[in-house]
């Protein structure tokens, strides 16, 4: 088998949205650390130096490439996997595998584009600007400010809850799920790595729907 007929196959782009997804893991754990700077509770100004840094550096403006490539793979291969596992599925076999498998397992595909559409207006509200802001060479952009503006309403703060309530279901299989078929599947292991993959989408999944709850019910100054 060639390079090419691997990556083409159905465990070709399996093996890449597992890639992808664990660096995205790690990416959620950098940003969920970068925004709960806001819990200092210093009118922001922790956060905004933070923020400045990882915007400015040109390390993390290298890497924030990549994470732009992960996250395009990353869902891409996800909605064809998607649409392959519905298309090739008798109806008779979904229902004996479902008996066996859990409702977000096989809700991934709709998981996944409700987080693609949240993705989109997280980015519009906060990266766009940002980066506005970088190459227009504006200086005094507050971007925690910015943030609660945006979070002063509250149907945005609601849509900020729906796309968090998918993130945890989403990382709470495919965390696992990555392990699994990069060949990390054994009675020893398989429990440790659910157990941290439950863990790591409670604590992170908390992280990210206390800073809008928080900056909307002025929590914090």
């Amino acid at each position: 088998m060639t390079w090419k007929q691997f990556f083409t196959s159905s465990i070709g782009k399996k093996f890449i949205m597992s890639l992808t997804g664990l660096f995205l893991v790690l990416f959620l754990i950098i940003h969920a650390g970068v925004n709960s700077c806001i819990f200092l509770n210093d009118d922001g100004k922790t956060f905004n130096l933070v923020a400045y840094f990882m915007s400015h550096n040109w390390i993390v403006r290298f890497l924030e490439i990549g994470l732009f490539v992960g996250l395009i793979l990353h869902s891409i291969q996800g909605l064809v996997l998607w649409r392959q596992n519905v298309a090739a599925r008798p109806v008779g076999y979904h229902n004996k595998k479902q008996r066996g498998s859990t409702w977000y397992s096989r809700s991934m595909g709709l998981l996944g584009t409700l987080l693609l559409f949240f993705l989109i207006m997280h980015i519009s509200h906060f990266w766009v600007g940002t980066k506005i802001a970088l190459y227009g060479g504006q200086t005094d952009h507050n971007l925690y400010y910015e943030m609660k503006e945006v979070f002063s309403h509250g149907w945005i703060v609601g849509l900020y809850m729906v796309g968090v309530i998918a993130l945890f279901w989403h990382l709470l299989h495919g965390f696992q799920s990555a392990w699994q078929t990069l060949g990390l599947n054994h009675k020893r292991y398989t429990p440790v790595i659910k157990a941290v993959g439950a863990g790591y989408s409670v604590i992170i999944c908390i992280l990210f729907a206390l800073m809008p709850l928080a900056v909307h019910f002025k929590w914090i100054a």
